[in-house]
């Protein structure tokens, strides 16, 4: 085997090396902004889960005003909901 096709594998082996270095750097970044979009995903749905809890407060103060049973409304439509 001679110098000049070892040097062929060498460069071969280095090419590889740096597209495969490329990947990883892409796939880094991928990482960091699914990682920020996790987050801002996670702070919206406690952000709605926050704005449920306020309006279910509300709609049960309502109902209590009312005279309605909230407890009873939900469950006949838990019940109706299964029959469907």
């Amino acid at each position: 085997m001679g110098l000049g096709s070892t040097a062929k594998k060498i460069q071969k082996v280095a090419d590889i090396a740096e597209e495969l270095y490329t990947k990883v750097n892409e796939l880094k970044t991928q990482l960091q902004e699914l990682r920020g979009t996790v987050e801002d995903t996670n702070d919206r749905v406690d952000e709605v889960e926050r704005r449920l809890d306020d309006q279910r407060a509300l709609l049960e103060a309502i109902a209590a005003e009312q005279g309605i049973d909230a407890d009873a409304v939900l469950t006949d439509a838990v019940i109706d909901d299964a029959e469907d």
